[in-house]
């Protein structure tokens, strides 16, 4: 069975660090435009202090994509490449 992605469970949980304290003071009766400033903040500032271990993975993960050393190949790339290949050598 395939592990769910880092970058998927950091999106879950920074949504859920806004959404949770949000809807806990629109339950309250705070204007919803406090409520969003207050659950954002909150949101910030416990993502930076609970999730450092999932941030520095997605970073990592995020790294590794984009400083490939090899580009990525693919059977059709392979097919073209074999197609373009002799056709260059029956023009010559």
């Amino acid at each position: 069975m395939k592990s769910v992605p880092v970058w998927i469970w950091y999106s879950v949980l920074r949504v859920l660090l806004f959404a949770v304290p949000f809807a806990v003071l629109m339950l309250a009766g705070v204007t919803w435009w406090i409520s969003a400033v207050v659950a954002a903040l909150f949101g910030l500032a416990a993502s930076a202090v609970f999730l450092r271990k999932a941030r520095d993975a997605m970073s990592r993960d995020l790294y590794t994509v984009r400083h490939r050393t090899e580009e990525p190949t693919s059977a059709d790339d392979d097919a073209e490449d074999a197609v373009l290949d002799a056709r260059e050598r029956n023009a010559e």
